[in-house]
Order: C-alpha cells, then structure tokens, then sequence
C-alpha cells in the first residue's frame, strides 16, 4: 500500500501538488507546469494520485499508470 497520497489541482499553467502522509499530515506543497509534471512525478515513490474529474483526468492518470502510481 502506498504511504504517499498526492491530490493534483490541474489547472491551465500550473498545477499543485499536496503530499499526504498515511496519518493525514501535509508533508509538502509544490507547483510545477504541466510539462515538468511527469518528470517530477517519475522521481517520486510510487502514490496515490487524486485528481479532480476534468478532461484531461484521463490522460494524466494514464501517464501515471505508467510510470506505477
């Protein structure tokens, strides 16, 4: 089971990112542009992603997938 969760707010330029302990505490706060985001997610341990249900949720949770989030 992961003991990271990450919730992702996807927005136009930026997105960001809240890392979640398994008791609930936020560990850290990021932003980073759509681009950088998988290159950012990739060095990270395999999570839980969340995400809000838009358009494009699909495609990033595909991405995600991929790299064993």
């Amino acid at each position: 089971m992961a003991k990271i969760t990450i919730g992702i707010d996807i927005a136009k330029n930026i997105f960001h990112l809240v890392f979640i302990n398994a008791s609930g505490k936020v560990i850290k706060r990021v932003k980073r542009k759509p681009q950088e985001l998988l290159k950012f997610i990739v060095n990270t341990e395999p999570s839980i992603i969340v995400m809000e249900a838009c358009g494009s949720t699909y495609h990033w949770a595909r991405e995600f997938n991929k790299l064993g989030h």
